[in-house]
């Protein structure tokens, strides 16, 4: 099973760069959409399914053109939850879920902490998250939750640790909350496979960063850590460039 997370900063926008045809060239069974940046009925719905994704569910956020999450799927799933019932998170369109037999996948998108306001938004944004997620995987076991999460890690997921180390998305308390979550028994399925520095997964579009590779890590698939034994790739795709961002892929076995 093939799954991708991607935020595509405005879905329509990434459509009119080639998104769709690069999805069929993919054709991953499962993809997580964050910042889709607008209602379904906005959404041509009829052409993604001929691309070959009938089963499709949008949460966006209540204020229009901001953030919200998608998920594109080539078969039914047998559960879908729309939100975490945490009101402030759901008036944004930050988590949606799908259940399958032998997995469940959540797109998620976390705050940035653009101001000082923003980013007291993001801190309790992730210690409820990371409440409800822990909650959460004790009763929808297999659970990986891909999306772009706002913080890049380690110094190696980051072009340049020392001047970004006050830099929200590389903030020290934000770095121990991943840490923290990683430790109550989730996977970074990509450093599964790979360990070195510079691949990166958002590029600012000042000073030609994307083309001098210098960029950060912060969209990530993580999965729930008695799934590790079942992931068989990850990466990412650098070449997609619909976005700020580019696609993280997990192929998983089946059971």
């Amino acid at each position: 099973m093939k799954i991708i997370s991607y935020n595509v900063n405005g879905i329509r926008a990434a459509i009119n760069k080639g998104f769709l045809d690069w999805l069929q060239a993919a054709s991953p069974d499962v993809i997580c959409l964050q910042e889709i940046k607008a209602t379904e009925d906005q959404i041509p719905t009829m052409e993604i399914e001929m691309a070959g994704y009938p089963f499709q569910y949008y949460y966006p956020a209540q204020k229009k053109g901001y953030s919200g999450v998608a998920i594109l799927c080539k078969k039914e799933p047998k559960n879908i939850v729309y939100g975490t019932g945490i009101e402030y998170m759901d008036a944004e369109g930050r988590n949606l879920r799908v259940d399958f037999d032998d997995v469940s996948i959540m797109s998620m998108y976390l705050p940035s902490g653009t101001n000082i306001e923003r980013l007291s938004h993001k801190f309790q944004y992730m210690d409820d998250f990371r409440t409800y997620i822990n909650e959460l995987k004790k009763t929808v076991p297999n659970l990986i939750v891909g999306g772009d999460y706002n913080i890049c890690h380690e110094a190696i997921d980051i072009h340049d640790p020392v001047r970004n180390a006050k830099v929200s998305g590389f903030l020290p308390k934000e770095r121990a909350w991943l840490d923290a979550l990683i430790n109550d028994g989730w996977t970074d399925s990509f450093r599964l496979f790979t360990q070195e520095p510079h691949h990166y997964s958002w590029w600012s579009y000042r000073a030609n960063a994307r083309a001098n590779n210098k960029g950060w890590r912060i969209d990530y698939l993580l999965a729930e850590k008695n799934l590790e034994e079942r992931i068989k790739r990850a990466y990412i795709l650098p070449e997609a460039k619909h976005s700020d961002h580019c696609p993280v892929v997990i192929e998983i076995e089946s059971k």
